[in-house]
């Protein structure tokens, strides 16, 4: 049974702050899923884990890039956005796999839009699902998969 955690933040100074306490709850080494529409705040909350893990870089989404690679005091961050990618395959001829595999993983794995890219996420992550309520208000569900 998976258990969903529900939140409403007014603004983006709240949802910064939820994403950091969630940072914090993080162990070294997972992988995040985060969803939502365009402008929903799934940066937002990215910046919000990278501050929990002690990170004092920008974080930017990376759209064009595909994946940025933070440096932490607490572990490392690998933020994916595959709202550009086309399929599983074009994911694979990257060789990103390995930030997916948790037996291997060393560091936090975030990553936006893993719906664009159905498989490479393992049995075992959280799943964060954001949705705009209003211009301020997020609802944020948070569903831990497979963790015990």
């Amino acid at each position: 049974m998976n258990m969903k955690i529900q939140l409403i933040t007014n603004s983006e100074s709240e949802t910064l702050l939820v994403a950091e306490k969630f940072g914090k709850s993080l162990p070294k080494t997972c992988v995040v899923s985060l969803e939502g529409d365009l402008g929903a705040g799934k940066t937002t909350f990215a910046k919000g884990v990278a501050r929990a893990l002690g990170i004092r870089d920008s974080i930017t989404s990376p759209t064009f890039t595909l994946m940025n690679e933070y440096n932490g005091a607490k572990t490392r961050l690998y933020h994916f956005d595959l709202y550009r990618l086309e399929d599983l395959e074009e994911f694979r001829a990257m060789g990103f796999e390995e930030y997916f595999d948790l037996t291997t993983l060393e560091g936090v794995t975030l990553v936006e839009w893993a719906s664009n890219c159905p498989g490479i996420l393992p049995a075992r992550r959280y799943d964060v699902e954001i949705t705009k309520k209003s211009e301020t208000q997020r609802l944020i569900e948070i569903t831990p998969k497979g963790i015990v």
